[in-house]
């Protein structure tokens, strides 16, 4: 099986009551902005650009919240997913990339509307927001 590294951006309205979410085209599923790491790119870098690319926001990741994987037996892949918190630093807000990317919505977590559009966290968003986070520190190439 191959490995697969998945990054997302867990990115909140101030009050914490909504989570940023995209849904790709040609799937009825919701996610955070998120996608593969590149070759020679840290899991960082590839959270800063796929959410760049994804929403038009430039962001800031800092500790990881939540890391998840599956095997995906059909197509011989073993996924890691690797959940960062992250703030919005600047940009615009807009879908970049329509041949990819079909909406973007703020989701309502109190409401638990995230949860049930993105049911990849088994306690729910709130304990992502309200736990601990692991943290992360790119030593860079040695």
């Amino acid at each position: 099986m191959k490995r697969v590294d998945v990054v997302y951006s867990l990115l909140t309205n101030p009050s914490k009551s909504k989570v940023l979410a995209v849904r790709n085209v040609g799937r009825s599923s919701w996610s955070l902005p998120g996608g593969a790491v590149e070759t020679d790119e840290s899991w960082e870098q590839a959270a800063i650009r796929e959410a760049k690319e994804e929403t038009g926001l430039d962001v800031g990741v800092h500790g990881i919240v939540a890391i998840n994987e599956c095997k995906f037996e059909e197509i011989k892949e073993h996924a890691i997913f690797i959940t960062f918190r992250a703030e919005i630093v600047g940009g615009r807000e807009e879908i970049s990339r329509p041949d990819e990317i079909s909406e973007i919505a703020w989701l309502d977590i109190t409401q638990t509307q995230a949860d049930e559009l993105m049911p990849y966290y088994s306690n729910g968003f709130k304990s992502l927001l309200n736990g601990h986070e692991i943290t992360y520190f790119n030593e860079g190439n040695k």
